[in-house]
């Protein structure tokens, strides 16, 4: 299943994300961790040394190899070069997998153990001195875009983003493509601005979203957080001894988190994995194509010179059971499993 943690600057996210992926890993469940913030934290918090967290691949560095890999023999893809960050799989596709090995992972993960748990980890990369003043943080994360809708995930896998603080993931199609979304929240006016923001643009797509609140120091900052968000709030976590060590690169052996932050933490693996149970395979290819239909209009085709509509297998379903090319295992067609697909209709040209 794949999990987003959202949220404003300073509120924690990227501090509860790296706790969540500890949490999985002391369950012994296969992750694979995303640092997708323009601000590079995730390492770190993880327990990466400073200079070990700054030698991470860049996931944007190696676009091309991404691109080849996936691919695959597609025939609907002429070349890598005419892939853009929201080029949907079809038949001939190369699917990624939670723990499988391949070239994508070999060039840009790394293993980090947690008490002894491994754990992938992948970085879209910081600005370089070339991107500055020319290019937006959003063409560096278009790698992990296109890895997730590469992505076949299963039940008891975990692929956890630490999103871009804010609301900038949806300058993409990239929210829509986690089963739920954990959004961090202080207990203040400001720390649930996002979540409002997020509300809003998320109504129309079914994203699930739930509201951790963060650095509550007691009742009236629950009383606030429910009043503000409603049902919307899953769980709230206070000052933790624990982080605090962390946070100072001394981090305890992690069953020695307070019990009441285990038991949160256990309360968002409990949200995910029901997510992912009411999953529609349907929608969630039919999301990937729409968002591809609207980036090829608005950008896509002038950039490659072709028409990427073409792109789109019209017959094809991402979903459980695929190989790594894009086929059902068991020797069966995917046409005879898979029922057709009308293809999305491309948007109406905006008045200029």
């Amino acid at each position: 299943m794949k999990i987003a943690f959202v949220g404003k600057g300073g509120s924690g996210k990227t501090t509860l994300s790296s706790l969540f992926i500890r949490h999985l890993a002391a369950n012994e469940a296969p992750v694979v961790a995303v640092d997708a913030d323009i601000n590079q934290h995730l390492g770190a918090a993880l327990g990466l040394a400073e200079d070990d967290a700054a030698a991470l691949p860049a996931l944007g560095a190696h676009l091309p190899l991404i691109k080849e890999y996936l691919r695959g023999s597609n025939p609907r893809i002429a070349s890598a070069d005419m892939m853009i960050k929201t080029t949907p799989p079809g038949r001939g596709s190369r699917l990624l997998r939670v723990t499988e090995d391949n070239p994508v992972y070999e060039a840009c993960a790394r293993t980090v153990l947690l008490d002894g748990e491994p754990v992938r980890l992948m970085a879209t990369g910081p600005f370089t001195e070339a991107d500055l003043g020319v290019a937006c943080y959003h063409s560096k994360v278009g790698a992990v875009e296109l890895c997730l809708n590469h992505l076949v995930d299963g039940p008891d896998e975990y692929v956890v983003v630490d999103m871009t603080a804010g609301s900038d993931s949806f300058a993409s199609g990239m929210f829509t493509r986690f089963d739920v979304t954990f959004l961090v929240a202080e207990p203040t006016r400001k720390g649930v601005s996002v979540y409002r923001q997020y509300k809003d643009y998320a109504r129309d797509f079914g994203v699930a979203l739930k509201v951790v609140g963060n650095k509550v120091q007691g009742p009236e900052d629950i009383e606030f957080l429910q009043d503000e968000v409603g049902e919307d709030l899953l769980v709230t976590v206070g000052h933790s001894d624990w982080v605090r060590a962390m946070e100072k690169g001394r981090p305890a052996s992690f069953e020695l988190l307070e019990a009441t932050n285990r038991f949160a933490l256990q309360s968002l693996q409990d949200a995910a994995d029901d997510s992912y149970a009411h999953r529609d395979w349907d929608r969630y290819t039919e999301q990937m194509v729409s968002f591809h239909l609207k980036n090829a209009e608005s950008w896509g085709n002038a950039k490659t010179g072709a028409d990427l509509a073409d792109q789109v297998d019209p017959g094809f379903v991402l979903r459980e059971g695929l190989d790594a090319l894009g086929a059902f295992d068991g020797g069966a067609g995917v046409e005879e499993i898979v029922s057709p697909r009308p293809q999305s209709p491309r948007p109406a040209p905006q008045p200029a």
